[in-house]
């Protein structure tokens, strides 16, 4: 008999009616060959009983499609079989009869995945507490799935072990094992899933546009301090703080909110938001020179609009027709306006595109964020439009999802270079299609009042629920960070909510009035960390538990984990496990972000308490056994953007590098040095502080903002 065996298992894959593909499986002694497309999964199919490896090879009895497994007396025991399942295919295996002999079951191999494929998880757990997070090349090992964003397509494993690595772009090592003895490990399973997001979450599915908005947004809005006071000239004060102490570590975008006519008091309802008419008092010179002024101080324009209702009566009545009225004639009033929008009404939408088009490339804004959308407010713009009552009323009854219309004309208008930031936003909705943000919440104050607690919950909540597919369709806009009002633990908190995630970092504070410790924390949200979800469905539970898994070329694979104490009563012990974390035993380091202390990580378990309304971010290494970076000050996310080289020289017992310093900013990074190791001398003028645990201090200072090389030598006893 031959000792190769190919079996062609058809698995359609419908894109509407087309066959897309399907698998075809080859075993060539124990060398496994699975290939679906463009995805191939090759490797070793392998079998142990007690010491003892089996052979598998194909079957004696001449039935097709199935493989035998062989004992060490040359005995068939067994069956492999490759059963097709809808889009899956399953590796199963059963025993020749009612005998139980142990052993396990293992496939090592490699998978060809899409090109810009990455590991995360898409099958939920029951009473799961971390929010798993990631950068580009992390690896963890509670990963079950491969995901492409640009073809929005799922490779899913599933085997009682499995680890999934990466190996470089588009290509991962892959480890299954199950016991045959127990039923529920005796199979391994591979699964294609096109449409996985426009199936179950994102109808409007395409992928984040990353050359017309390449990096997560950042910048400064006034209204949440403001409120609808601010004039040009408070933006330009407030501009020209932020480039001096936000600028320089990202910060791009300064935006500008109530400056319609009649806006200078709420309800929005009022306001003159669909003819462009200028608060004059506020903006006495016009919108155009406010952008030109705003550029002029090294950041881009940016503009809040509410487009899909008016509070100007002579615009009501020169444009009637517009505008949505109930049977008896009398105008709808809605959030968006007290004559609100006929989205219907294809010569309104025109209207709609040419005012974006007019603030996009005649005033020269570059930033929009657009209110009203398909938020939960049944006064905005989708919820809305899709009442029955409120369709009954169209101009054109039959006129197919209208509010689409609306946010496509709203994308024609500003262009194709611009960024479109959905407020209230969602990615169920066609904002998916057309926008590059979304606000994921509600405000975070209420009206002419200071941020409360309240609000930051809600702002952690809709973090959880909705970040599954921030940096994937949009990028999550949790609403502006605000740290003035809030006692400390609590702007820390929300500081983590919005910087952990890489979340859109935008700030609404009068930075005149901030202490250095508040701007500080400002500067050590930005620039936003590109980070991406690590599994791609929602929670809704407040996690306290947020885990970010990152990969950096020169610092290696780490953890950062924040715990979170969401109760009001008092300090609470938050504990994780590493194998939570996904992380394999071992002795680990560990270094707190807020207060710049060591932890101890003790059993594979990380413990700490934490107070009221209170955060903790620790960042978690393998212990090297030799000198090491365990963090710094520079970043929340901790995720090494200013370590731009880095490597030990063993020989020289040198710790070489060179990292990024922004002037006039002292940057503090933690070396972890064990007891065998003194430090003797750093290259460039340092200070050194000798801390406890083993941790020393080392801090750069440059007046201007400079890429340093440094080398930091040691000596041994």
């Amino acid at each position: 008999m031959s000792s190769r065996q190919i079996l062609t298992i058809s698995i359609l894959l419908f894109t509407g009616l087309v066959q897309a593909a399907q698998w075809s499986v080859e075993l060539n002694k124990d060398e496994l060959s699975l290939k679906n497309g463009q995805i191939a999964i090759t490797g070793k199919l392998s079998f142990n009983s007690d010491g003892n490896v089996w052979t598998i090879s194909p079957s004696r009895d001449g039935v097709a499609n199935r493989f035998a497994l062989v004992d060490t007396k040359n005995n068939v025991q067994g069956y492999i079989v490759f059963v097709p399942n809808g889009e899956s295919i399953k590796l199963h295996f059963y025993h020749r009869t009612a005998q139980s002999y142990p052993g396990m079951l293992s496939f090592s191999g490699k998978i060809a995945f899409l090109k810009d494929g990455f590991p995360c998880r898409t099958k939920p757990q029951t009473n799961e507490r971390v929010l798993p997070l990631q950068t580009e090349n992390a690896d963890s090992r509670l990963n079950d799935s491969l995901f492409s964003p640009e073809n929005d397509t799922v490779l899913q494993l599933t085997a009682a072990q499995l680890q999934i690595r990466t190996l470089s772009k588009g290509h991962f090592a892959v480890d299954m094992s199950g016991q045959i003895h127990l039923p529920s490990e005796a199979e391994f399973t591979f699964s294609i899933e096109s449409d996985y997001f426009k199936k179950r979450y994102v109808p409007y599915y395409h992928a984040i546009d990353r050359k017309r908005c390449p990096k997560v947004p950042t910048g400064w809005m006034s209204w949440n301090t403001y409120f609808d006071k601010a004039t040009a000239e408070d933006n330009l004060n407030e501009a020209k703080i932020g480039k001096k102490y936000l600028q320089p570590f990202g910060c791009e975008i300064w935006s500008i909110e109530s400056w319609q006519g009649n806006s200078e008091q709420l309800p929005v309802s009022k306001f003159y938001n669909m003819n462009l008419e200028v608060n004059e008092e506020q903006f006495p010179d016009g919108m155009k020179k406010l952008a030109d002024d705003i550029r002029a101080l090294g950041f881009r324009p940016g503009l809040w609009m509410a487009p899909f209702g008016t509070g100007n009566e002579e615009f009501y009545h020169s444009h009637k027709n517009w505008f949505l009225h109930r049977k008896d004639g009398l105008p709808i009033g809605s959030w968006n306006g007290k004559y609100t929008l006929d989205p219907s009404v294809a010569e309104a939408r025109e209207h709609l595109k040419q005012i974006f088009n007019k603030a996009s490339h005649d005033w020269g804004y570059e930033f929009f964020k657009i209110d009203g959308m398909s938020g939960r407010s049944d006064g905005y713009g989708a919820h809305l439009y899709e009442r029955p009552e409120i369709k009954e009323c169209f101009s054109d009854t039959s006129c197919p999802n209208p509010f689409e219309l609306c946010v496509q004309n709203f994308r024609a208008g500003i262009g194709d270079d611009r960024i479109f930031l959905a407020c209230q936003g969602h990615t169920s909705g066609p904002e998916a299609k057309y926008a590059d943000a979304a606000r994921l919440g509600a405000d975070i104050v209420h009206p002419n009042e200071p941020v409360k607690w309240a609000n930051v919950m809600n702002q952690g909540r809709c973090t959880l629920n909705q970040i599954f597919t921030h940096n994937i369709v949009l990028y999550a806009d949790p609403d502006t960070l605000l740290v003035r009002d809030l006692p400390l633990e609590e702007a820390r908190t929300s500081a983590t909510i919005v910087a952990l995630p890489g979340q859109v970092t935008f700030f609404g504070d009068k930075l005149a009035g901030l202490t250095d410790e508040q701007m500080k924390m400002l500067q050590q949200t930005l620039p936003a960390a590109d980070v991406r979800p690590g599994s791609l469905y929602p929670y809704f539970a407040m996690l306290p538990v947020w885990n970010l898994s990152v990969h950096h070329d020169k610092l290696g694979d780490y953890n950062v984990v924040a715990l979170f104490n969401w109760l009001d009563a008092s300090p609470h012990d938050i504990g994780v496990s590493v194998q939570e974390l996904g992380l394999p035993d071992g002795q680990y380091l560990g270094y707190e972000f807020w207060t710049q202390k060591p932890v101890k990580i003790e059993n594979n378990t990380l413990l700490m308490q934490v107070p009221v309304h209170g955060v903790r971010v620790i960042v978690i290494h393998r212990d090297s056994s030799i000198p090491q970076w365990i963090g710094s000050d520079r970043h929340l996310a901790q995720t090494g953007q200013e370590i731009l080289d880095y490597k030990w020289d063993e020989n020289n017992k040198t710790l070489k590098g060179k990292i990024r310093l922004v002037g006039n900013f002292p940057l503090t990074m933690r070396l972890h040095i064990p007891e065998k190791y003194h430090l003797e001398r750093c290259s460039i003028p340092v200070t050194i502080k000798n801390e406890p645990d083993n941790t020393v201090a080392v801090t750069f200072q440059s007046k201007e903002s400079i890429d340093a090389e440094f080398q930091i030598s040691f000596k041994t006893e």
